[in-house]
């Protein structure tokens, strides 16, 4: 019999305000602006003078994209993807409903490790949260939530880094760059809502798969950190990441990843004095 293979996700969701959510909680019409309804739940949010667009809850949010590396190690050596949702991002016809069940239908018969960046607090929960609002069934993935923590397979990486504890957390985009790995290039969470209500969702998936790419170059550092994988096998590693970015990006929609595999040699090749 055939070994199952075993499967890694370092994945990353990005979420803009649902206005369906907006419009029923603070009971706003149809005849409302999409831009006023907006408004108001930021301002329901906590919005101020200085932030404007709050962090919202994750229940008042839908899922617009997920990305994630796959690292897939089977009897015939280990393979790399990268895989973001929705896969035509310009296909305004595709709903929340649909990248949910994607990605988590092809979550719940994979049974991977995900491996996330602030992913047990944000993430997993709006995942959950999402599907059971678009009335989905996935028995294998409520399994995981509903249960203890520790019994899920995932890692968050910001458990190991510190968290956002004063004076010993850091960011996704502080621990990545000081690890020669790129962080945040043109685009942050702040810019996905206006990028989605403006109809740039290409450009958010192409973010989405930046983050998704540096959380798995960190996971790396971290195994390498562990002892799992020793200099020469890390430096194989890496080189699996580079050979993906190098044929990904040579695929129609693939060029962008020109400019993660640029920043990534800058910052590899950078030279700022350190002992």
């Amino acid at each position: 019999m055939q070994q199952a293979s075993k499967q890694t996700w370092a994945f990353d969701c990005e979420w803009a305000p649902d206005l369906t959510a907006g419009r029923r909680l603070y009971h706003l019409g149809t005849d409302v602006p999409d831009d006023e309804v907006l408004r108001v739940m930021w301002e329901q949010g906590g919005a101020t003078e200085e932030n404007p667009q709050p962090f919202l809850k994750t229940v008042l949010c839908r899922i617009v994209s997920i990305a994630a590396v796959v690292r897939v190690e089977a009897a015939d050596g280990v393979k790399l993807h990268l895989w973001t949702l929705p896969e035509r991002p310009e296909d305004v016809s595709v709903t929340e409903a649909d990248i949910l069940a994607r990605f988590l239908g092809k979550f719940c018969k994979a049974h991977p490790t995900l491996v996330g960046f602030n992913s047990r607090q944000s993430d997993i929960h709006i995942l959950a949260q999402r599907a059971i609002v678009n009335g989905l069934s996935l028995p294998e993935f409520a399994k995981q939530v509903c249960g203890k923590p520790w019994d899920m397979d995932a890692i968050d990486l910001i458990d190991v880094v510190g968290g956002f504890k004063k004076g010993t957390g850091c960011s996704l985009n502080e621990i990545a760059n000081l690890c020669g790995i790129p962080g945040k290039l043109d685009t942050t969470g702040d810019d996905v809502a206006g990028l989605f209500y403006g109809g740039k969702r290409r450009e958010i998936v192409e973010y989405n798969a930046f983050d998704a790419l540096t959380t798995y170059l960190l996971w790396l550092r971290l195994e390498h950190f562990k002892g799992t994988f020793d200099a020469t096998q890390y430096a194989q590693e890496q080189q699996r990441v580079r050979g993906l970015l190098s044929a990904k990006s040579a695929e129609p929609g693939g060029a962008y990843l020109t400019h993660y595999l640029d920043a990534w040699k800058a910052l590899s090749s950078a030279d700022y004095g350190i002992m």
